[in-house]
């Protein structure tokens, strides 16, 4: 049975889309020294019509993998359009049967002094050994797929959107790194979020934009990208905010939630520079983050005390700004054109190199006066809280329900209003021009956002 839902998600629509070479290039390129000496399964498309097979048997000895493994499912719409399963030896001449491919060399088959298709191909047709059938589907799931798994080190590939989490949760199970394409809606998953939250995942550095489908057109998105557990190193591109608090203010920014403590930052540039309250972010965020080991997680408590707060200080964060101190004193000399800039949170202009640092702030939610200066800060120094919801499984949560909401449309019709415990919500006392909503307990009219992260600067200690 598991097969038949992989087989139906391969045969949606969403999910026909197959990687080009070009983006594989362009997001491994970055990862070479975390590949060597590993074991690679290639486990969601056919081994040889597959772009991140290629990519890996055309670069076997150059990135000095240990090993490669791919496999098949059954069925597949694109399977032997390549290189026909009658031409690999150990496969019965049956067409598109499910089969596995395991590679410990690439030699130079036709002795041209490159290790290119026609070695590989060369080494499918004539080594008996590199190919084997599958007893069972195919399926990522299926025990000896899992078997595989278990060989493997890395898994690099393309599954199935609509698998996704429990494709992730799989990888999660078995302890295995990984570098995996997906629709970055994924992150609103309370499954994947919830990994993203645990500094479990993150994403790459790419988006993949463009894919081939099994009838050779092309289909663009503009929201896919790499997740991966892999290390990955965004500190030479910075958000670069350019307002106080204060300033943000007078501009009419910065609206508070009616629905959670935090405010509304609409733009990553936008976060103010001295505001150590929790912030509503959008998920773009998330292309600039990426957790150190020693980001400490806050936790909303459910006691009625007031004490909504605690804090643990972790000392490997510590380590990794002494690591960023000594990268800036490394590229000092070369900062003479941005004298007068700043960093994520550089307070002044000219801060660039700053390294002074305040600890024991007690405000919460407000701007930090005592902080004359504060240290060049990357979006790996902000604490992920939680998502926007409306769901209670994270440790941000909602301060209000409301109570018989009405979703009041453009044309003046009257829909369900549910969506406003969905979402972070901003109340305004005149009346929106768009749809809005409104509530028994909500003392305005009410607008959603999309769902918000919320984050808050690592360094804040709250008082119990």
């Amino acid at each position: 049975m598991a097969n038949i839902s992989l087989h139906n998600a391969k045969q949606q629509k969403n999910d026909e889309f197959y990687t080009q070479l070009a983006d594989i290039e362009n997001e491994l390129k970055r990862y070479q020294s975390q590949l060597r000496g590993k074991a690679i399964f290639c486990n969601c498309d056919d081994p040889y019509e597959s772009n991140f097979f290629k990519y890996f048997a055309i670069n076997f000895n150059h990135l000095g993998l240990r090993k490669l493994i791919a496999t098949s499912y059954d069925k597949s719409s694109i399977a032997g359009t390549l290189l026909s399963s009658v031409e690999m030896e150990g496969l019965k001449p049956d067409g598109k049967q499910p089969f596995k491919i395991e590679i410990n060399k690439v030699p130079d088959g036709n002795n041209d002094g490159v290790i290119d298709l026609f070695d590989v191909e060369y080494l499918l047709k004539n080594d008996k050994n590199s190919v084997a059938p599958l007893k069972e589907k195919g399926d990522f799931r299926s025990p000896e797929c899992v078997e595989l798994l278990n060989k493997a080190d890395i898994v690099i590939t393309n599954p199935p959107f609509s698998l996704f989490r429990e494709y992730a949760a799989q990888l999660i199970k078995y302890g295995k790194k990984f570098l995996i394409i997906g629709n970055k809606n994924a992150i609103t998953y309370k499954e994947i979020f919830k990994l993203i939250k645990d500094n479990k995942l993150w994403l790459g550095y790419t988006n993949v934009k463009k894919f081939l489908q099994p009838d050779g057109t092309i289909k663009q998105f503009g929201n896919v990208g790499w997740f991966t557990n892999l290390f990955v190193d965004k500190a030479e591109n910075p958000i670069v905010p350019y307002l106080t608090y204060e300033e943000g203010l007078k501009r009419g920014l910065y609206p508070k939630y009616d629905n959670y403590d935090a405010i509304e930052v609409s733009k990553l540039t936008e976060i103010p520079k001295d505001y150590d309250g929790v912030m509503g972010v959008p998920i773009t965020f998330l292309d600039k983050y990426v957790p150190n080991c020693g980001i400490d997680i806050i936790k909303f408590r459910k006691g009625g005390d007031d004490k909504d707060l605690t804090y643990a200080p972790a000392s490997e964060r510590e380590r990794e700004r002494e690591r960023e101190r000594e990268r800036e004193r490394e590229r000092e000399e070369d900062t003479t054109a941005l004298a007068h800039t700043h960093t994520l949170s550089s307070g002044k202009r000219g801060l660039l190199n700053q390294t002074e640092y305040v600890p024991n702030i007690k405000l919460a939610g407000r701007i930090s006066a005592e902080k004359e200066s504060t240290p060049d800060c990357l979006s790996n120094e902000f604490e992920i809280m939680g998502l926007t919801s409306g769901r209670h499984e994270f440790e941000a949560m909602p301060i209000k329900r409301y109570e018989n909401p009405i979703q009041i449309n453009k044309d003046g019709s009257l829909s369900n209003g549910s969506k406003a415990n969905t979402r972070a919500t901003l109340l305004f006392k005149n009346k929106p021009d768009n749809t809005y909503y409104t509530a028994d307990n909500a003392d305005g009219f009410l607008q959603i956002l999309y769902a918000r992260i919320l984050i808050k600067r690592i360094g804040v200690n709250y008082e119990n």
